[in-house]
């Protein structure tokens, strides 16, 4: 066993019976031992994280490792502090022994494998001896053999295990020899490769310092240049911006608000761009905010002065727009601050300069009429109404002349407002096209800006140093590789010009020159970020406001025309006075239709409103009028003035209208006896004539008020009917025996109703044309009332006619209800009949066309011959040519005579042979 240990590579101081016999003396007093550190290099078990545990000879040359151990191998066999110690076995009791035994002579079989990692058993076979003991040593002696015998064979066991391990480290010796050769070739190639390493660095060195540093010197002089170049630009650009408030204050005395803000902004932006940090201008950022708060309650205040001075100007014949430059001015501030309601101001003072036009309109025509006192009449209201009408009529029209040309000046100044507008609109729509162009010819040059962003990364090192030495306009293109179109030239990473500002005016603003209506010039810059939704929409409210405008005055018209109809002043208006005032009215409405382009209704509904009270007490004073006539009519036959054939003369030529009355001469003329419409004679009546003027009336106040079409035709159907129904009542009815007095309706008052019912219904169709130019499509059908008015006259007329008939024919059956056929002849009831027939024909001829006279004895020949021919079948006379048929034909004839004689009955065909039955 000693040989054994002798043999092995690794060093032992002591054996290892002297090692077993220590152990055993430890048993009496057991101390815990030092762990020592393991001996042999582990190897490699396929975990990658262990290779980093493993030795090196090249990183690790002065580091402890398992090679400057000098332990001798059976110490470093036996560390009792090993994981793999059978302690645990000792702590057993008694009743396991045998259990203990069966274990000790199991381990003994156990075999260390040839390959793999090394394994190093801790077994102490002094420590599990003693443990044995002590826990055998009651039982006594009888068991002391076999332990010394078990102690033995624990030794040889631990020295097959020592000469094992012996084996496997020596299999291994040959490589660790080879290592350690291996090491020292190793550090003669790391001594020369420090040594080339030396000889280059000190080559390099003296190439840098006789080829590369005077070059790097001069790159880093030009970028020492260019960093104090834009020091510089920095300190100038901060001695510009120091400036800023004082430059504004100046702006704004001379009311350059524009400019101000233009500067407030661009100088904002620089202390967020190129002069951000900068602790001096802590609070430089803050006051412009507070100073452009400012600005913004003086532009309001200003737009407020302005709109008042513009409004309250003398309202003469001057529609120029005051102070068009100051005004385009302060509409392109509030558009840039996004004040987007101070119309709304211009719209007050509206209001208010419209209530004071007319106050100062009545003030001065009140101080011009003597008759008003204004010490006693203090109201403005009752001065007012103390006017007449001429006088209140040239107030009113002064006050449509203010107002007029207040439309205009308003109109002028707004569409100078919208003009603004437009053009910022305009100039957003231009750069979004812009836009839309960069875009695209972007998209088409992508492949060329990518290889120019190549280039640009991959260039040489004093290229890029060289880049600061470009022109302003090469570094700015350069330099917008990832920029936007709009980015500004003046950045903290390009070099700027030394003239580089933060003036309105500088290179920083894109500004593009506009020519407004008043050929100013202004200048928009791009930072007026306003939508086109909110540029259409100021639009729009600012054309509306102009609408409002035109409301306004016809709002205060509508109250001055309520103030003085108070005490129904413009319902004692007479007609001519109603028309004139309808059509200055209606001369304004238009007016302002034309400046505003829109309709206003309140005071076109006050005029229809006042219109409509005028035509009710037009209608109602012209019907009590012909109400009057009527009930004072006797239904005679009336002369026709000269004035009357001139007025239906004139309706004749075509146009309904009162004709103008002529000189005195005129009134020399004797009346006619009857009245001549296109060649045709008309018997009428008084009423009549003075109906046909009242209708003519109507149709003149049609052309003078068109709103009252409507109405009027309204009021002329009922005017119409109600004479067709009176004279029904009063001739028909027999109502004038009651209301005039008349003793009885004669043939000639019939025939005289009719003809007069006749010439109203001549006028029907020219009346009816005439409302039908002047009325609406939808609104044709309100001509249906002519129609129905036209048929009731017709009915009418026919009525009298066989009221006519009716009288005779009661006649004929008076009288030939008593003929009787017998000498003489005539017979004393032809005689009778003949002598009616010539009075009415008498009463009717000079009343009546000859045609209806004709038509009329006709149907009255016609109802005699009927009674007739009833009578001789009663007498049963028959056409037998006998005594008594003579006896008729004579009286036939004698009548057929009488009547033929009558004028314009000559040629009239009686047919007298139908009074004789027929034979069958």
């Amino acid at each position: 066993m000693a040989s054994s240990h002798s043999s092995s590579p690794v060093p032992q101081s002591n054996s290892s019976d002297a090692f077993f016999k220590k152990e055993m003396d430890s048993t009496k007093r057991f101390r815990p031992v030092q762990s020592l550190p393991d001996v042999c290099p582990k190897e490699p078990t396929g975990d990658p994280h262990n290779l980093c545990d493993s030795p090196s000879l090249v990183a690790d040359q002065h580091r402890w490792t398992i090679y400057h151990s000098k332990v001798n191998l059976p110490a470093a066999l036996n560390d009792p502090r090993s994981p793999r110690n059978i302690l645990h076995y000792t702590n057993r009791k008694s009743l396991r022994e045998r259990r203990f035994m069966k274990d000790a002579r199991t381990f003994v079989l156990l075999k260390i494998p040839s390959t793999g990692p090394y394994y190093t058993p801790t077994i102490n076979p002094g420590q599990i001896w003693n443990k044995y003991l002590s826990t055998a040593g009651g039982k006594g002696n009888r068991d002391a053999a076999s332990s010394k015998l078990l102690q033995e064979k624990l030794s040889h066991y631990l020295d097959i295990v020592e000469v094992n391990i012996a084996h496997q480290i020596s299999l291994r010796s040959e490589a660790f020899f080879h290592a350690m050769t291996s090491q020292h070739e190793l550090q003669d190639y790391l001594r020369k490769t420090s040594q080339a390493v030396k000889l280059l660095r000190e080559k390099i060195a003296q190439i840098d310092k006789v080829m590369c540093e005077g070059s790097l010197q001069v790159l880093r002089l030009s970028l020492t240049r260019n960093n104090c170049i834009k020091a510089y630009n920095k300190l100038k650009l901060m001695a510009t911006v120091h400036q800023t408030q004082p430059t504004v204050q100046l702006l704004l005395s001379t009311s350059e608000f524009v400019g101000a803000l233009d500067l407030i902004a661009t100088t904002q932006e620089v202390l967020q761009q190129e002069l951000q940090g900068i602790h001096s201008f802590r609070h430089l950022g803050s006051q412009l905010c507070e100073l452009e708060k400012l600005i913004d309650k003086m532009m309001i205040a200003e737009f407020s002065t302005y709109a008042r001075n513009d409004l309250n100007r003398p309202l003469e014949d001057d529609c120029q727009i005051l102070e068009e430059e100051r005004l385009v001015s302060l509409v392109f501030g509030l558009l840039k601050q996004r004040k987007l309601n101070f119309y709304e101001i211009y719209g007050d003072e509206m209001i208010i300069t419209a209530k004071n036009v007319i106050k100062q309109c009545v003030v001065n025509t009140v101080s011009q009429i003597e008759e008003i006192d204004t010490e006693v009449v203090v109201k403005i209201a009752d001065q007012m109404r103390m006017m007449n009408f001429p006088q209140w009529f040239d107030l009113l029209k002064n006050i449509f002349s203010k107002f007029t040309i207040f439309l205009k000046r308003i109109k002028a100044t707004l569409n100078t407002i919208r003009s603004v507008v437009f053009l910022v609109l305009d100039k957003n729509q231009k750069s979004r096209d812009l836009e839309d162009t960069l875009q695209k010819n972007s998209k088409d040059s992508t492949v060329d800006t990518e290889v120019a962003y190549l280039t640009h990364e991959g260039m040489f090192i004093s290229d890029a140093f060289s880049e600061g030495d470009l022109p302003p306009v090469a570094a700015d293109t350069t330099s917008q590789r990832n920029t936007s179109p709009n980015s500004e030239p003046c950045s903290s990473d390009s070099v700027s010009e030394p003239e580089c500002t933060t003036d309105s005016s500088s290179s920083k603003e894109q500004t593009s020159s506009s020519v407004t209506p008043g050929a100013v010039e202004m200048m928009i810059s791009d930072d007026m970020k306003l939508t086109d939704l909110e540029l259409v929409r100021l639009a729009n409210n600012i054309q509306e406001l102009l609408y409002n405008a035109s409301d306004i005055c016809h709002d205060r018209s509508v109250k001055f025309l309520m103030a003085r109809a108070k005490d129904g002043f413009l319902e004692k208006l007479n007609s001519n006075e109603f028309v004139t005032l309808s059509r200055l009215m209606e001369g304004f409405i238009l007016d302002t239709e034309q400046i505003c382009g829109r309709k206003s209704m309140s005071l076109r509904g006050a005029l229809q409103s006042q219109a409509n009270r005028f035509v009710n007490r037009f209608h109602e004073e012209r019907k009590t009028k012909l109400s009057l006539l009527l009930d004072n009519e006797r239904w005679k036959q009336a002369e026709v003035p000269a004035e009357f054939q001139d007025l239906v003369d004139s309706v004749s030529d075509g146009r309904i209208s009162l004709p103008e009355k002529k000189p005195a001469a005129t009134e020399e003329r004797k009346p006619a006896e009857f009245l001549i419409v296109e060649g045709q004679k008309y018997a009428t009546v008084g009423t009549v004539l003075l109906l046909i003027r009242i209708i003519l009336e109507y149709c003149q106040c049609v052309d003078n008020i068109p709103s009252i079409t409507t109405d009027m035709l309204t009021r002329l159907s009922d005017l119409l009917k109600y004479f067709n129904s009176r004279s029904c009542q009063l001739v028909l009815g027999a109502g004038a025996l009651q209301v005039v007095g008349l003793k009885t309706i004669t043939t000639k008052n019939l025939a005289l109703s009719s003809r007069c019912l006749q010439l109203i219904v001549h006028y029907i169709p020219i009346i009816r044309a005439h409302f039908e130019a002047r009325l609406q499509p939808k609104q044709y059908s309100m001509l249906r009332h002519f129609d129905h008015i036209t048929k009731d006259y017709h009915d009418h007329v026919a009525e009298i006619s066989a009221k006519l008939v009716a009288i005779m024919d009661s006649l004929f059956d008076k009288l030939l209800s008593k003929y009787e056929v017998k000498a003489p002849v005539p017979s004393a009831c032809f005689r009778n009949i003949c002598k009616q027939m010539a009075k009415m024909h008498e009463a009717i001829y000079d009343l009546l066309p000859e045609e209806q006279t004709q038509m009329l004895f006709l149907r009255i020949n016609a109802s005699y011959k009927l009674h007739l021919k009833r009578q001789l079948a009663h007498l049963n006379v028959v056409n037998d040519g006998g005594p008594l048929n003579g006896l008729v034909t004579s009286d036939v004839a004698f009548y057929t005579g009488n009547l033929q004689a009558l004028k314009g009955l000559n040629n009239l065909d009686l047919n007298m042979a139908e009074i004789w039955e027929q034979k069958r």
